[in-house]
């Protein structure tokens, strides 16, 4: 008697995660697979005399937002 070829053992399961394991670590050691790191902007130098209020694309934003 032979046992249903439909069954997946946990031998399977084990091999399967370890391949795939090991793709996604041969994957990241390719040259080109690299992703490129993105810049943060600098944050502006706070005025000397404490600053004030600065219209901002956030600010243009909520004020789009608050029109009835």
């Amino acid at each position: 008697m032979s046992q249903p070829t439909g069954k997946l053992s946990r031998r399977h399961l084990f091999v399967g995660a370890g391949t795939a394991g090991a793709v996604a670590a041969a994957a990241s050691l390719v040259p080109g697979a690299v992703q490129e790191t993105v810049a943060t902007p600098q944050a502006k130098e706070p005025p000397a005399r404490g600053g004030g209020y600065q219209l901002t694309e956030h600010v243009k934003l909520y004020y789009k937002t608050t029109l009835v």
